[in-house]
């Protein structure tokens, strides 16, 4: 019998599944974004705050498979994702009030975020890790790019302006993400509007 679920099936479950179906055009929802981006975020936030044993584990299946939907569709992904987790994460282990703690996180990475319990803050937190990073324009042109593939193409201008009015209105929930990245996005907005002036 298991002693619980198994985080590294189910892990490695969801990225083989982001490696294989996910279409080419996500130069952003990509395999990395998940794997080397949320993840990491969501577990140093995790190690800032104190999360461990269950929750822990919790968190970061939510972060393997909060993008998961997007191997079938774009359009609302986090009612897939979490259609798949429940499909999916039985088969390692997990019970209905742990797979209804996970939905309750992938959901809470859907725009406008509106988290309501601390892990699901900190996935959304997680989620928008980038915002604060010194690689924020690498992953926003990449953001930009898979707009363009589905049909959403816009100037690079509009592009910059959008993004400093999204990193002026975000507030990371968590105090932990407000540590790590607020001065990261603040950085990111003076980049921004630097760069928008020069235009």
């Amino acid at each position: 019998m298991s002693n619980g679920p198994d985080l590294a099936g189910a892990q490695a479950y969801a990225f083989l599944c982001l490696e294989r179906e996910l279409p080419p055009q996500l130069s952003y929802h990509s395999l990395a974004h998940t794997r080397d981006d949320v993840l990491p975020a969501v577990t140093r936030l995790a190690d800032s705050i104190g999360i461990t044993g269950e929750d822990r584990l919790l968190l970061q299946t939510a972060a393997c498979y909060h993008d998961i939907g997007f191997v079938l569709q774009r359009e609302a992904h986090e009612m897939v994702s979490v259609q798949i987790a429940r499909d999916i994460l039985p088969s390692f282990g997990y019970n209905p009030a742990q797979l209804a703690l996970i939905s309750g996180m992938i959901m809470a990475t859907r725009l406008p975020q509106s988290p309501q319990t601390l892990l699901e803050q900190m996935l959304a937190d997680a989620d928008l890790d980038s915002l604060g990073r010194a690689d924020f324009f690498c992953r926003s042109l990449d953001l930009r790019a898979e707009l363009a593939a589905y049909g959403n193409a816009c100037s690079l201008n509009d592009w910059y302006g959008r993004q400093v009015q999204f990193l002026c209105q975000h507030c990371y929930f968590t105090p932990a993400a407000r540590r790590l990245r607020d001065a990261g996005k603040q950085f990111n907005i003076i980049a921004l509007r630097l760069l928008l002036a020069s235009m």
